[in-house]
């Protein structure tokens, strides 16, 4: 079984950019929103990482633009943990909610940082795989 999540999303007026599509920056903040769903189904969102003792920069981000958003778009936003073991690797898509075609996909590579010693983990901590477990 692999870790989903999905959201229902509809564009806002205040995304779009002169052009009258969504922003390209918006498109993360979109990724943001359901990466934040993602982990709250295991527990494991940013108070619980923080609580845990480790931070989660994101030190990789990926977009491919395939086809432009627009305003009041009825979208599905999902994402889907790829890699866990020594990073976290979430793969996102953007589809169309009324015909299901993909507009936009992507990932998010982060790390686990000891907060203490500011140091980058080479392997994911413990608590992550224990958070995973039922998944995996």
């Amino acid at each position: 079984m692999s870790l989903t999540a999905r959201m229902d999303w509809t564009v806002p007026f205040h995304d779009l950019d002169p052009m009258e599509v969504c922003w390209h920056g918006n498109y993360v903040q979109y990724f943001e929103i359901v990466r934040t769903a993602l982990l709250q189904r295991i527990d494991y969102d940013h108070p619980q990482m923080r609580a845990s003792g480790y931070a989660w920069p994101v030190i990789e981000l990926f977009i491919r633009y395939a086809q432009p958003l627009t305003y009041q778009q009825r979208l599905h936003l999902d994402a889907r943990l790829v890699e866990w073991e020594n990073r976290l690797k979430i793969a996102y898509e953007i589809r169309d909610a009324t015909t299901q075609k993909r507009l936009t996909y992507g990932h998010t590579v982060q790390v686990a940082v000891d907060i203490q010693t500011r140091e980058m983990c080479f392997a994911c901590p413990d608590i992550l795989r224990e958070k995973l477990k039922s998944y995996l």
